[in-house]
């Protein structure tokens, strides 16, 4: 093999993995993400160690919709990354009373939840650009009604869970 074959190899490989690289690169920061669960807030939906895949696109193009289970980053500490469930958005109400959740009224069906809600929330109205979240797991979830997390504007918002993909015998589509 010449030098000059061996060189043209060489520069191949290269500009492969930058490349590679680059792709990489925009695919994770603008399309998917894979995050871990930490943490029981979200059972039984998802558990703890679950990995899931984050479809950070979506939200370009819509604005988060009740029912969607969503990373968004802490408006404590913009570092951290919570996972929760949407329950209202902008110009909803939002109230629980008697372990229950209402929006606009309406007792919402949560079949995703374990066990009664402990406490209560007054009636509130979500703010435009905000949304409201809870964990599944209620009891031991820190979420919208509490002061630290409150109502989240959607600029925290980084993607909508699409998928557990692991352990592989948890694969599954989320709502």
């Amino acid at each position: 093999m010449s030098n000059t074959s061996l060189g043209e190899e060489i520069k191949d490989w290269v500009v492969s993995i930058l490349i590679a690289v680059v792709l990489a690169f925009f695919i994770r920061y603008f399309i998917v993400e894979l995050y871990m669960v930490e943490g029981p807030s979200m059972r039984p939906t998802l558990v703890n160690s679950e990995r899931l895949v984050v479809n950070k696109f979506i939200y370009r193009f819509k604005d988060p919709e009740k029912g969607d289970i969503l990373v968004f980053r802490y408006p404590s500490d913009t570092s951290r990354d919570f996972i929760k469930r949407v329950i209202a958005v902008a110009g909803d109400t939002i109230e629980l009373k008697d372990g229950r959740v209402f929006v606009n009224d309406q007792l919402q069906n949560e079949t995703y939840i374990l066990e009664k809600t402990r406490g209560s929330y007054p009636l509130s109205t979500v703010p435009e650009g905000h949304i409201f979240v809870m964990g599944d797991n209620r009891n031991n979830s820190e979420d919208s009604r509490f002061k630290d997390v409150g109502f989240v504007p959607l600029e925290l918002v980084k993607g909508k869970a699409v998928m557990v993909f692991w352990p592989v015998d948890h694969i599954k589509a989320l709502p």
